[in-house]
């Protein structure tokens, strides 16, 4: 590509938090050569580069308008080249730069070198592990522990996406949050496609809990949280962890996915309704508190109005305090598609997906509400129009969960709070954020 430098990029994610994680290690890489332009910014500039999602069908119809949303940009010339990298092009890479010519180049989700070579920076070896987090408050950063999945979910193309398992080596974990910590990151957001399964690869065992207490060990690290862990074999010593260590937020995101057998062993989830349950009791009794965030799918093959019935009041027993759901989506190239037949009615889908989030709504609302007068730590996020602090708990992840609206008096310089804990009581609540003031 042609260099008249400094050029001026900016880079657009979609999907999860993991390619924001990607996207921050790229840009960590540029040097001087490069002006990295803030995401939301409408400033020209000489290169855009689209990080996209290819999971189910919605993610990648967002991808897709993104990058026609970039081609009407770059005809007005507001961008110079236009470069397209993850997983939608991982997965779609030998059909769509004819469809969509107007793009310079295509990446896929495994082609992180070769997209730097691109640009004219030559990769660097330890995966930079100085990366400056772009998307969260200052006091907080994800940490991806792992790329790649070996679950063979029925429905999920994520594993012929990215490829295998392939855990960080714990040293360069430790590294990086190290680097993170010095620059005032204060919560760790540990991701991957399963966290739960790091370490198997490299170190022949399961060792989550094992990097959580390294973690612990860093000094300005003082919340760790726990995203995407999976309930087959759930490790006893993360529960462990979870239960003693006060670093471990009271909080752990576990995509569940269903609870009746059928249907899980359809999803070949490898674990049964009698096994969640258990699970769900043993976070409940030894994590008291504990907060849960879970995933479930409506409509995957199998599920009549029986196991719909059965999903329904097992989330309601479980009472999850966050829950998040999505209509079975037939993606091509997966167990599901080639095995089973997408017998289940959009309409009848959505039906379902409507009851399950309107009861969800209640449990939700009743936790909430059931905080008002509490007097909670929260980490400020940033300060709101209007001189109130945003906020989150233990009990709120970022960019999934709700905020913490927090009244300041007169004379507080809130602009120095970013980043930084505070004490605070609840005042008020509503379905997803919560009102409360200084102490």
């Amino acid at each position: 590509m042609k260099k008249n430098s400094p050029l001026k990029l900016r880079a657009v994610t979609l999907g999860c938090s993991k390619n924001r994680v990607d996207t921050e290690h790229l840009l960590s890489q540029l040097g001087g050569d490069f002006v990295v332009v803030p995401e939301i910014s409408s400033e020209a500039v000489d290169i855009l580069l689209v990080n996209t999602c290819g999971f189910i069908g919605d993610a990648k119809q967002e991808s897709i308008d993104a990058i026609l949303e970039a081609v009407e940009l770059k005809k007005q010339g507001l961008v110079g080249e236009l470069v397209v990298f993850g997983c939608l092009s991982q997965r779609y890479g030998s059909e769509l730069p004819s469809l969509i010519p107007e793009v310079d180049a295509w990446f896929g989700a495994r082609d992180f070198d070769p997209l730097l070579r691109y640009l004219g920076v030559e990769p660097d070896a330890c995966r930079s592990r100085k990366r400056v987090p772009t998307d969260c408050g200052p006091g907080t950063a994800y940490l991806k522990i792992a790329e790649g999945c070996d679950r063979r979910c029925s429905y999920c193309a994520i594993p012929f996406i990215r490829g295998a398992h392939r855990s960080v080596p714990m040293e360069e974990l430790v590294e990086e949050a190290t680097n993170l910590a010095a620059m005032g990151v204060r919560e760790l957001v540990l991701i991957a496609q399963d966290t739960t399964y790091y370490g198997l690869d490299l170190y022949k065992k399961r060792c989550l809990a094992s990097l959580i207490q390294k973690l612990s060990d860093i000094p300005g690290i003082e919340w760790i949280r726990i995203h995407y862990s999976y309930p087959a074999d759930f490790p006893e010593d993360v529960l462990e962890e979870m239960a003693t260590n006060p670093k471990v937020c009271k909080y752990l995101d576990i995509p569940l996915q269903h609870i009746s057998d059928l249907v899980l062993s359809n999803m070949r989830r490898h674990v049964d309704g009698a096994w969640t349950r258990h699970l769900i009791s043993e976070l409940r009794s030894r994590v008291p508190g504990v907060v849960l965030r879970t995933t479930m799918i409506v409509g995957h093959p199998g599920e009549g109005p029986e196991e719909f019935e059965e999903l329904l009041a097992f989330c309601r027993e479980a009472g999850f305090e966050r829950l998040g759901a999505f209509t079975y989506s037939e993606e091509e190239g997966t167990y599901g598609a080639a095995h089973f037949k997408d017998d289940v009615p959009e309409e009848v889908k959505q039906k379902r997906l409507d009851l399950l989030m309107q009861q969800q709504a209640d449990i939700s609302l009743a936790f909430n509400k059931s905080r008002v007068g509490s007097v909670e730590r929260v980490m400020v996020d940033s300060v709101a129009p209007g001189g109130k602090l945003v906020c989150r708990s233990q009990y709120e992840s970022p960019d999934v969960d709700g905020e913490i609206i927090v009244s300041v008096p007169e004379g507080i310089d809130c602009a120095s709070l970013p980043g930084k804990f505070i004490q605070v009581r609840i005042t008020g609540a509503d379905l997803y954020d919560l009102e409360a003031e200084l102490i």
